[in-house]
């Protein structure tokens, strides 16, 4: 969907694009942006060149390109003229990392993006090259980077008030939380403003403990729930696993995964695509179901108590490379959990506000109804926000034992941007939009998994999508590494972000802004299936 708004600036002029150089190379001079050739970068081309400042001001430029037997795939326009980049140089930014931030390597790809300017699904770094970004952020930038709606209302109450905290009332607070509530069914009425994924998960897993009188929660292998000392307790990826003691009382299950898992195929899940795995379940019974709920009965008999305090699910695991589990599963887990006393805890952090399309929620493709909802992420559109919702008689539990107080949590400064965040939603029928442009791109890189078999599997839902990539179809090997990280740099080399996930990083998460087109789908698709195309080559060399 193009939205009106997105038209009122006229686009500059394309031009043909040329490839991309894979060589690194040194930051534009001071002249070259004096110029505009950035500005023109930017905007104009496919695949960022290298540019040789010329000294005639106006004449024409030289570009500097590796010979390519491949034509590079057009980047669609862009109506937006990103300002020009006045920060600290690349080397210096390398410096000040190494000697001052985390020493944990977290950035992507050999040269690391410098980014230096967003807007709505484009980004573009300090040398002024254009990249559509489908990754938001890790899953983060719902409705499109710097919209214009979300960032005058941002303006508008920084020129108001920042900051209060709770121990005073504030309007932006209470608009919000009457708005969040009505998207929720009954009972879930109760709202605990927090700053992230991981501090909500947290005191979910408080709120399941006051309120079951119980220690046990389980969570799935390969899930994610957040990476502070406790919820390290319900993530189960090895990479987050320390040596130390940490998150106590938490137990993991077998993840009900129909593509690597030892049951499911072609009818198991809620998604336009199935695994290539054969199976012979029926369309309203799914044995492989079956199968993993015995194992998570198992789980129940052997690994816990016999009275629990919860259960944590995403409804569908991001980290771990969206996997999505058997139609049913949640609904029946649900029941056993509750069955042992304990309340059932959906993570929305990934899912929620309408990224997969169908539903608002996750769990509501699940058919279920949990006793607390935990969200994050593309709740504050990449403001740090985040809620606990639950029951009046769960929040109660927690009251009795705990005073519970958050300084940052629901400031106005993140409350009147979350309402923005809900309208734009709600004005530009993003849910919608997620529903039909996610559709249209699973069945886009289905076409790529028939085409090519490396592309082991493609699954999800809306605008969360997981394309994994394997040896051979047949063992479904993981792809090593160092293939997938080739693949991943020529992506980006042709000016398209992707993340990544699953126990070996060898699948590739795709989640864009809600606001995207099937114009860029059709130029991310068309990225991949060349850069699926060289490293077949590769392969045969």
């Amino acid at each position: 969907m193009t939205l009106i708004w997105r038209h009122l600036l006229r686009p500059l002029c394309l031009v043909t694009s040329a490839p991309r150089i894979l060589e690194m190379h040194p930051f534009l001079s001071q002249h070259a942006w004096d110029r505009g050739d950035l500005h023109r970068e930017g905007c104009e081309r496919s695949c960022p060149e290298r540019m040789i400042p010329n000294s005639n001001v106006g004449t024409s430029r030289t570009s500097v390109t590796k010979l390519s037997l491949h034509t590079k795939p057009r980047m669609p326009p862009c109506d937006f003229m990103p300002e020009r980049y006045q920060s600290l140089g690349y080397n210096r930014v390398l410096e000040i990392h190494k000697e001052h931030l985390s020493p944990v390597v977290t950035a992507y790809f050999q040269k690391p993006l410098l980014l230096h300017q967003g807007h709505m699904e484009w980004l573009f770094d300090a040398e002024g090259s254009r990249y559509l970004d489908f990754f938001s952020g890790i899953v983060t930038v719902s409705v499109g980077h710097c919209h214009p709606k979300v960032n005058a209302v941002a303006q508008k109450q920084l020129g108001r008030l920042w900051h209060t905290s709770t121990v005073f009332f504030h309007p932006p607070m209470h608009e919000y939380a009457e708005k969040l509530a009505a998207l929720l069914p009954e009972p879930l009425k109760v709202i605990f403003l927090v700053n992230s994924g991981s501090e909500a998960n947290e005191l979910a897993m408080l709120m399941a403990r006051a309120h079951s009188n119980n220690i046990d929660i389980i969570s799935f292998r390969g899930a994610y729930h957040g990476c502070s000392p406790y919820t390290l307790g319900l993530t189960n990826v090895g990479t987050y696993k320390m040596e130390l003691p940490g998150g106590t009382g938490c137990q993991p299950t077998m993840c009900p995964d129909v593509f690597r898992g030892p049951w499911g195929g072609s009818h198991c899940r809620d998604s336009p695509v199935q695994t290539i795995r054969k199976c012979s379940c029926a369309p309203d019974c799914c044995q492989a179901k079956d199968q993993y709920i015995e194992q998570f009965k198992d789980t129940l008999s052997t690994s816990v108590a016999k009275s629990i305090a919860g259960f944590f699910a995403e409804p569908i695991q991001g980290v771990n490379g969206v996997v999505q589990y058997p139609k049913g599963f949640l609904k029946e887990a649900f029941e056993l959990v509750r069955a042992r006393g304990g309340v059932c805890i959906a993570d929305e952090v990934q899912t929620g506000f309408g990224r997969l399309g169908s539903h608002f929620w996750g769990f509501q493709t699940h058919d279920v109804l949990p006793d607390i909802v935990t969200m994050a992420k593309g709740i504050g559109n990449g403001f740090p926000m985040a809620a606990v919702i639950t029951t009046p008689e769960i929040a109660k539990s927690l009251a009795k034992c705990l005073q519970h107080f958050n300084t940052f949590g629901g400031n106005p400064m993140a409350c009147a941007i979350g309402s923005a965040v809900l309208e734009v939603i709600k004005e530009e029928n993003l849910q919608e939009n997620s529903q039909e442009v996610g559709t249209y791109m699973l069945l886009k890189f289905a076409k790529l998994r028939d085409e090519f078999e490396i592309v082991g599997d493609v699954r999800g839902k809306g605008l969360m999508i997981g394309i994994e990539m394997v040896q051979d179809k047949i063992s479904c090997r993981p792809l090593p590494r160092e293939e997938v990280n080739q693949i991943h740099e020529d992506c980006k080399h042709m000016g398209l972000l992707v993340g990544r996930g699953s126990i070996f990083s060898q699948t590739f998460r795709i989640a864009p802004s809600m606001c995207i087109t099937k114009p860029e789908v059709d130029f991310a698709v068309e990225v991949f299936r060349s850069a699926l195309t060289q490293h077949m080559e590769r392969r045969a060399k």
